[in-house]
C-alpha cells in the first residue's frame, strides 16, 4: 500500500524564474483527469495518437511495479493549475542483466522551452540515483528514456543531457485491401481462446519474448494489469496449436475509443509471437493473414502494429512483406548512471 508522504511540495533545483511555478507530490486518484488532460493536450503537437482514459490510469496505476507514485512522481503547476507530470521507476533486464532507471514527463505545449523540462529530468535523475543506492553495486545501471521522433525538442534536451538513442521501434499500418494468403504448417491448428487457456497464452508469449531486447521478467502484477485492461479481448486472439502445446498467437484487439476518436475503423494486431521449436515455419505469417480477414470481417479498414527494427528474428521484413508500412518512429534513449558502471 502507497503512503502519502506529509509535505506536499517539492523543493526542485534549478527551477525556472516562472512566476507561480511549484512542484509537488501526487495526490492520489484525484490527479488522474489532470493527467489525462496534460496527456490530451500534448497528443496534437506530438504527433501522438492515443485515447486514454481516467480507468485506463487507475488499472495502470494499481498495478506499478517498483515505483511508489507518492514518491516517484512530481507535478509542475503554475499557480495551482498542473501544467506537468512526470514518473519515475526501474526494471530489470536480463540480456545481458542490468537495471533500468526510466523517467518520462508530459508538459503542456504552451509551457516548453522555458526550463520546467530539464528541471524535471533533472529531479528525475536525481530520485533515481536515491533509488539506486539501496540496490546492489555489482549490476550495470542505465537512465533510460523514450522519445517519439517527432519530439525534437525533447530530443535536443536529452542530447544535451548525455543521452544517446539505443534502441529504434516503428508503428506500422496497411489497409486491409489485397490481403495476402497464408497457410498454417500441417498439423498445426487454431483454435478459440477460452478462458481457463489464458494463464498458459500469458506464459507462453512470455517464453517467446525472452530473447528480445529490453525483455523484463513479468510477474503478478504484470498478469493482473493485462487481464483488467480493455486491450484484453482474447476472443479476437488467434492461437496456433500442436496439440496441447502453444505454438503462437496474435493477441488482436480494437481500440474502439481511439477509433472514435480519430475517425477509423483501425484493427491491431499485436503480441505476436512464436515459440523456438516452432519458429522458421510461417506460423507467424499465416496467423497475421487470418487476424487481417478477421479484422476485415469485423469491419475495420487498415490494421497497424509496432516493432523492434532490430528483432533478432526478423520480425520488421516479415512485416514489410505483408504490406505493412512505418509511419511513426520511437527512439529509446539511454546513458549510464554516473559513477555506477560496471
Amino acid at each position: 500500500m502507497f503512503v502519502l508522504p506529509i509535505t506536499k511540495t517539492i523543493n526542485v533545483q534549478n527551477k525556472p524564474n516562472i512566476p507561480g511555478l511549484t512542484f509537488r507530490r501526487f495526490e492520489g486518484e484525484s490527479d488522474y483527469p489532470k493527467m489525462i488532460g496534460i496527456i490530451t493536450a500534448c497528443k496534437d503537437v506530438d504527433r501522438e495518437e492515443r485515447s486514454e482514459t481516467v480507468d485506463d490510469l487507475r488499472n495502470q496505476y494499481a498495478h506499478l511495479q517498483n515505483c511508489d507514485p507518492y514518491t516517484d512522481m512530481l507535478f509542475a503547476e503554475i499557480n495551482d493549475e498542473p501544467v506537468a507530470y512526470a514518473r519515475v521507476g526501474w526494471f530489470e533486464e536480463k540480456d545481458p542483466v542490468m537495471r533500468v532507471y526510466y523517467h518520462f514527463f508530459f508538459l503542456l505545449p504552451e509551457w516548453r522551452g522555458r526550463g520546467i523540462e530539464e528541471a524535471i529530468a533533472r529531479w528525475a535523475e536525481k530520485r533515481l540515483k536515491k533509488i539506486a543506492e539501496s540496490h546492489p553495486k555489482n549490476i550495470k545501471r542505465v537512465f533510460s528514456v523514450e522519445c517519439s521522433e517527432h519530439q525534437q525538442d525533447k530530443i535536443a534536451l536529452l542530447a544535451g543531457l548525455g543521452y544517446k538513442p539505443e534502441r529504434y521501434f516503428v508503428s506500422m499500418s496497411r489497409p486491409l485491401t489485397g490481403i495476402p494468403e497464408a497457410a498454417l504448417p500441417e498439423g498445426i491448428v487454431v483454435r478459440p481462446v477460452t478462458p481457463e487457456q489464458h494463464d498458459l497464452l500469458w506464459q507462453a508469449s512470455n517464453e517467446a519474448f525472452r530473447d528480445h531486447w529490453g525483455f523484463s521478467e513479468p510477474d503478478d502484477k504484470d498478469y493482473a494489469e493485462w487481464r483488467n485492461s480493455r486491450w484484453f479481448q482474447p476472443q479476437l486472439w488467434q492461437v496456433a496449436w500442436d496439440g496441447d502445446e502453444v505454438v503462437g498467437q496474435v493477441q488482436n484487439f480494437i481500440d474502439t475509443l481511439e477509433n472514435q476518436d480519430y475517425k477509423r475503423q483501425r484493427g491491431y494486431t499485436e503480441g505476436i509471437s512464436v515459440r523456438r521449436p516452432w519458429r522458421g515455419r510461417g506460423v507467424a505469417k499465416a496467423l497475421i493473414v487470418r487476424s487481417m480477414h478477421m479484422h476485415k470481417a469485423l469491419g475495420m479498414t487498415e490494421v497497424a502494429l509496432g516493432v523492434d527494427t532490430n528483432n533478432p528474428n526478423g520480425a520488421l521484413k516479415l512485416y514489410e512483406s505483408l504490406g505493412y508500412k512505418a509511419y511513426k518512429t520511437l527512439i529509446v534513449y539511454r546513458k549510464s548512471m554516473p559513477g555506477q558502471e560496471k
